[in-house]
């Protein structure tokens, strides 16, 4: 690597799946503003949904999510029984005119965890309480250790329309390090269930950096990847946070691949995927040329939310389940972390909003620079400030910090024409960050920008 990047490959930075990102979240935004925020919903607007559900069968030790071991399923239906409750009062606050929903998302954790009965329980009460647009994709994060005949099938029938499953690595002695045994064989079976049960449209979820992974190992994985045609592809950097994550301790610091190591394989997962005829999106994610994503990107409609990159054309993502996430125009709220805080909020007739951040003075404007650059690579920032009726020279104090990257070649710079370079792809975390006026130095808060 050389030298001049290895300092942008090393910062601390957010993934900028927001703005302000999570680190500005405070206790002053809660059930109150919401409420507000939801009443002022647009009539017809779209909405979006997310649903979390925070339980595995088993605890992979890389894992950065919000989850935990489900030892009985009495656990799980419990959940279930309160997440329905959720849906019912986040439907009663919201308008009668909404625009109905354009994109659903089920996360966790391991949301085919649940019975076949409960998931189609879910979804058969959200398109009751919110309606479905005719465009509507619903999305659901698969664990292909979980997967079944049956359930390709019920998941069919409960209108899942794209499958996103957690791939991560098929060597097997960097799966036995991460405690995720998942041979090629049974990746490549759920596959062939979804696409026989009518779910055709697959993503797959890739890490590089994990324990005892090679740059050899990380080739190996692109190409099997990539033999199995999914229509998209995440590709994320292990994120080492035992003292934030506790279970990460299992992973041995000195298993880790260095610096060097890390930027070669994210470097070969890129090759790998674009000679097996994906596309680029962004600064993670690898598309078929004529996959709606890739599409997207082309035509500068590509747009970026708590799931990554997204063609997501809703303004609105509403949040459902223990630490989950909403987004509108006025800012950000998130559910009660805490399953027992969640629960009693909600059987407490309350919406479980414990924290948030209403976006003020320039966070709009700047929230959709950051956005716009992610996503299109390029930014007329004069252009952009006059359209929030702004001076052209109101964002001039990113243009200054972005001189020592255009100086290494990672961003071109002309007047206020911003355009990241291929270099800059990969580092465009950095880029992005010269326009957060909230970012702090704290080591340990972000993972690394590769």
């Amino acid at each position: 690597m050389d030298i001049r990047l290895k300092k942008y490959a090393l910062a601390d930075l957010p993934r900028y799946t927001s703005f302000p990102t999570a680190v500005q979240f405070h206790g002053e935004v809660g059930e109150v503003e919401y409420r507000r925020w939801l009443a002022n919903i647009a009539p017809q607007e779209p909405l979006s949904l997310y649903l979390h559900i925070p339980f595995c069968q088993q605890m992979c030790w890389y894992c950065g999510c919000h989850t935990s071991v489900a030892h009985s399923y009495e656990r799980v239906g419990a959940y279930v029984l309160d997440l329905l409750r959720e849906i019912d009062l986040l439907a009663a606050a919201l308008p009668a005119h909404h625009g109905g929903l354009a994109h659903v998302h089920f996360g966790g954790g391991s949301p085919t965890l649940l019975s076949d009965t409960d998931f189609a329980a879910i979804s058969a009460k959200i398109m009751e309480k919110f309606g479905a647009r005719s465009e509507m994709e619903l999305a659901v994060e698969i664990d292909p250790r979980t997967m079944s005949k049956t359930k390709a099938l019920a998941l069919a029938a409960a209108g899942v329309t794209r499958a996103s499953l957690g791939v991560q690595d098929f060597n097997e002695h960097v799966q036995k390090k991460i405690n995720r045994i998942q041979p090629f064989s049974q990746v490549k079976q759920s596959v062939d269930w979804l696409r026989s049960a009518g779910i055709n449209a697959i993503n797959f979820d890739l890490i590089y950096g994990l324990p005892g992974q090679s740059v050899t190992d990380v080739e190996r994985s692109t190409a099997l990847a990539a033999s199995l045609q999914p229509d998209r592809l995440a590709v994320f950097g292990y994120a080492h946070v035992p003292w934030f994550k506790k279970h990460q301790s299992m992973i041995k610091d000195a298993d880790l691949p260095g610096m060097e190591d890390r930027f070669a394989q994210a470097q070969m997962v890129g090759a790998g995927l674009e000679k097996a005829g994906y596309v680029a999106i962004g600064f993670d994610h690898y598309a078929k040329p004529d996959d709606s994503m890739a599409l997207a990107a082309k035509r500068g409609k590509l747009r970026r939310n708590f799931q990554g990159y997204t063609t997501d054309a809703a303004d609105t993502l509403l949040g459902l389940g223990a630490s989950s996430i909403g987004a509108m125009e006025a800012g950000y709220v998130q559910n009660a972390p805490s399953m027992d805080g969640w629960r009693d909020a909600i059987h407490g007739g309350n919406l479980p909003i414990v924290r948030g951040v209403t976006l003020v003075g320039e966070d709009k404007m700047r929230r959709a620079a950051i956005m716009t650059l992610m996503s299109a690579m390029v930014l007329d920032l004069a252009a952009h400030c006059q359209t929030f009726g702004a001076t052209p020279a109101a964002l001039d104090d990113a243009l200054i910090k972005l001189a020592p990257l255009a100086d290494d070649g990672l961003v071109e710079l002309d007047g206020r024409q911003i355009k990241v370079t291929a270099q800059g792809r990969l580092f465009v975390r950095n880029i992005a960050a010269c326009f957060d006026t909230y970012l702090q130095a704290d080591a340990g808060r972000h993972s690394k920008a590769v």
